[in-house]
């Protein structure tokens, strides 16, 4: 199973996007353990700017935990992470070739290109909805709060949220929370998004409404790196899709390549599997 693993990776870094322009997030070589269990064991891939990458696969495969050192919420043992050329955490000396780790300085400026979704909402529960979006870019990008207060409007109504402002987070739906979220995020400006499972936590029927922001950032040119488990929605959304098991990317490509016409044994039993109590 390793071997078939490893080959996989190997083959499917090949299907990277061939853009011409500076990738906007660079993953190479990307291993990180917990203990003795292997989590990630080098994962490599490029996203370009304004791409959509859906990563899918089985749960442990490692999802999750990419994202997490995408913006260094997990420390990672071997690799390297650009984000629009900049490294996030570590850089690699020019005299001596080794990994360094760069300052929290530079790491908290590095984070403010990096917008994450949770699962969890971590809304403030005591700030109300326009409190929660205005507070990070008034508090650390030092942004006049009438103009921070102008731009949080501009994305509750991007949301679907134009009503809600005054709004505490405990009067509102999951699909609410989880879109004020998303509105959060997006408040800091940053180059890439990453969507961590964010519809798992929300009723069948609130899902639609997230997704359908989420879609709405993907027209408007947001680079997106998206872990899900709803397969229509991959399809529907992604420029690409990476599969990962077992800590490795298995195989990559277009969503009609991928999605129906897989190249690897184990991408065919998953979406048989998934195929036998749902349809894509």
């Amino acid at each position: 199973m390793e071997d078939t693993l490893n080959d996989a990776s190997s083959s499917a870094i090949e299907v990277a996007p061939t853009r011409q322009q500076r990738a906007m997030l660079d993953i190479v070589g990307l291993y990180k353990r917990f203990g003795a269990v292997e989590v990630l064991r080098d994962v490599s891939f490029a996203v370009s700017p304004g791409e959509v990458v859906v990563v899918i696969g089985p749960s442990g495969s490692g999802k999750t935990t990419l994202l997490r050192c995408i913006n260094l919420l997990e420390e990672y043992e071997r690799g390297t992470i650009t984000v629009d050329g900049e490294p996030i955490g570590y850089r690699i000396d020019g005299n001596s070739r080794r990994r360094v780790r760069t300052s929290e300085r530079e790491i908290a400026r590095a984070r403010e290109r990096i917008g994450m979704v949770f699962q969890s909402f971590n809304l403030f529960p005591h700030m109300n909805v326009l409190q929660n979006i205005v507070a990070a870019p008034v508090r650390v990008k030092h942004i006049e709060r009438r103009q921070a207060e102008a731009r949080a409007c501009e994305l509750l109504a991007m949301v679907g949220l134009s009503d809600k402002a005054a709004e505490y987070p405990i009067r509102l739906s999951g699909g609410q929370q989880q879109r004020v979220a998303i509105a959060r995020a997006l408040a800091m400006d940053p180059k890439i998004m990453l969507f961590d499972e964010v519809t798992s936590a929300l009723d069948p029927e609130l899902v639609g409404e997230v997704l359908a922001a989420m879609q709405r950032l993907a027209s408007d040119g947001m680079t997106m790196v998206v872990v899900t488990h709803e397969m229509s929605f991959a399809r529907d959304i992604a420029d690409r899709i990476v599969f990962m098991d077992g800590g490795v990317v298995v195989e990559a490509g277009r969503p009609d390549q991928l999605l129906f016409a897989p190249q690897t044994e184990r991408v065919r039993a998953f979406l048989k599997r998934y195929n036998d109590r749902y349809r894509i």
